[in-house]
């Protein structure tokens, strides 16, 4: 086991880790931006080191600046969370060049997985269904057009190297797309240098399922049941829940198979999320791999009671996964709901600010909180919105969800704007409480009636 880890990202995951690893006996190294110098994550660490001013790309982007504070402080390992530097492929790569062990999968799986189109061709090769589409890179608007008339319209159109909700745009006939491309793909350049785009047929409506595995270095792998992320707005999840109210449990084992087949299709390693799409007929679809743990990895956790972060720590030291798929059993359900600082009322904008009186729920059976909020801390206007994040676990789905509404009702962020009230607004609905509901319902039915209460 490691002696010694340092931890690639900052706010709740970067906390998160500290944690699972203190639990391990492991020390820990925090590296931080000088917008960060208050940070939980920061104070909480054995060490803390700072890797350059605010701006991600001068801190935490910049691989060099990670790699030196690694090997200053005799780090073992880098464990990246999720976002920044969690599925770069040259920085995992860079990590095992400077005998540094990064907790995640191998380089070249995260280059085979990060790219969406050879993703496509390896699930195919796998025999897991994937959405009708393109078969290779999109060189230019005639291409796509050509590709789009064949299949079918709505299409979707999305960057290769894509991610975050980035480089994706919804077309709807052939005269959009033209102009679709074109902003789909200066998008894809500025955030991922890279431009290469694909397209896929729209499966509308949809649910969007995702299942999480694990796989360790003896070619064991095992699936710990899905996730239902239908709830987004604009391609980001808002809230997720464990397990699916539309998943049968024939269909459950169908889809972890499927998923566990996909991921030892490329020799998959440490912890990662196949995600589908399901149509209305109960037909699921590969969509993509993330190569990393996910920021809803805590409902799994809930309904599984194996704790994610620390099974990510084990293998990347080279344990053998302790748990077969015998072992795994789900038990209750439980929901999470992101909390970000913005502004729901004028279209979720940022809103950074200072934490004058802060109350986080708490009490009870079944109710875990993940954030880096302190009294006094403010919150820096460069990184992304989300704060916390509430989970709660119930015996059943009404169980789970009343929990949620109790604790989403006590929260108390005097200062700054949050999104909580939308997020109670948003489990209270009936259809949401029926599970009545996909992929376009937060935008097209909840949000155009949505009202905010006014102060």
């Amino acid at each position: 086991m490691f002696s010694k880890i340092l931890i690639a990202n900052r706010g709740e995951i970067a906390v998160r880790i500290i944690r699972a690893c203190r639990e391990l006996g492991i020390r820990t190294v925090a590296v931080y931006s000088e917008a960060d110098r208050e940070a939980m994550h920061a104070q909480l660490a054995d060490e803390a080191i700072c890797i350059g001013p605010a701006k991600a790309t001068e801190s935490y982007l910049n691989v060099q600046r990670v790699l030196s504070a690694a090997i200053v402080t005799n780090a073992e390992a880098i464990h990246p969370g999720f976002g920044f530097l969690s599925e770069n492929s040259q920085f995992a790569s860079m990590c095992e060049e400077c005998n540094l062990t990064f907790i995640g999968p191998k380089s070249e799986t995260i280059d085979a997985m990060g790219n969406k189109i050879n993703a496509r061709k390896l699930m195919i090769e796998a025999k897991v269904p994937v959405i009708p589409g393109s078969e290779g890179v999109l060189a230019t608007v005639e291409e796509a057009l050509a590709v789009a008339e064949k299949i079918g319209y709505p299409v979707m159109l999305k960057a290769a190297a894509g991610g975050g909700g980035k480089g994706i745009r919804k077309v709807m006939s052939k005269d959009e797309l033209p102009a679709q491309f074109d902003s789909a793909q200066q998008e894809a350049k500025a955030a991922f240098n890279n431009g290469d785009m694909y397209i896929e047929k729209i499966i509308y409506p949809a649910r969007h399922i995702e299942v999480q595995i694990l796989g360790d270095h003896f070619g064991h792998v095992i699936h710990l049941g899905e996730r239902d992320c239908s709830l987004q707005r604009n391609n980001q999840k808002v809230m997720e829940e464990s397990p699916s109210v539309v998943i049968s449990d024939e269909k459950r084992a169908l889809l972890g198979e499927t998923a566990v087949r996909a991921a030892k299709a490329v020799g998959y390693q440490n912890a990662g999320t196949i995600e589908f799409l399901m149509d209305t007929s109960g037909d699921f679809y590969f969509m993509e791999m993330n190569t990393r743990i996910q920021v809803e990895h805590p409902v799994t956790e809930m309904v599984t009671g194996i704790d994610l972060v620390k099974a990510q720590i084990r293998i990347a030291a080279g344990e053998e996964l302790k748990i077969k798929q015998k072992d795994v059993t789900i038990s209750g359900h439980a929901i999470e709901c992101r909390i970000n600082a913005e502004n729901p009322a004028f279209n979720f904008a940022p809103a950074p600010g200072t934490i004058e009186n802060l109350l986080l729920p708490s009490g009870g059976m079944g109710l875990r909180v993940d954030s880096a909020m302190y009294n006094g801390y403010k919150i820096p206007p460069y990184y992304d919105s989300m704060i916390a994040k509430v989970i709660v676990h119930g015996e059943n789905r009404f169980d789970a969800f009343m929990k949620m509404q109790r604790a989403l009702s006590e929260i108390v962020t005097d200062g700054l704007m949050t999104n909580a009230e939308f997020q109670l607004d948003l489990i209270t609905h009936e259809s949401v409480l029926a599970g009545d509901y996909d992929t376009s319902f937060l935008q097209e039915t909840f949000l155009p009636t949505w009202e905010p209460e006014s102060d």
